[in-house]
């Protein structure tokens, strides 16, 4: 039997978009990934995710809790916070917003900006290739890497 490895903790934002994604598919089955992807863009979960508030929720999570993996009872190393606060930083500068790109009366976006588009689907391709590797789930939703 092989063992279960403890999931990256940069892997867990790309998990986060990658399930949000699955969702949006599973509730419009007859979509592609590319639309699904486009129908991220716009939700609660992205702006969370593209303004910072995500990480920002986690960090106080973690700080509250003196950097202590929930899971494993370990302290999560300082490097890691550095590379989590970088990953912060990335994911802002390429999720970053422009209110003209969206209807006023909606979020659905008008014109999709094509660097957000490619970061979620590099995320998701992550994802997926991360899952396999480690054998972590059997079956992927939206076989990217396929």
């Amino acid at each position: 039997m092989s063992k279960v490895e403890q999931k990256p903790y940069v892997i867990y934002l790309a998990e986060i978009i990658y399930k949000n994604i699955v969702d949006i598919k599973k509730k419009n089955p007859d979509i592609s990934n590319i639309d699904a992807i486009e129908g991220f863009i716009g939700t609660v979960a992205y702006n969370d995710i593209s303004s910072g508030k995500f990480h920002d929720t986690w960090f106080e999570y973690l700080e509250n809790n003196n950097f202590i993996d929930k899971d494993s009872g370990k302290v999560i190393p300082e490097e890691t916070i550095k590379l989590l606060k970088i990953q912060k930083d990335a994911t802002i500068k390429q999720l970053i917003k422009y209110p003209e790109l969206y209807y006023a009366k909606t979020s659905f976006p008008l014109e999709i900006s094509q660097r957000a588009f490619d970061y979620l689907w590099r995320m998701c391709e992550s994802y997926e290739l991360w899952s396999k590797e480690t054998g972590q789930i059997k079956e992927l939703f939206l076989k990217i890497t396929d």
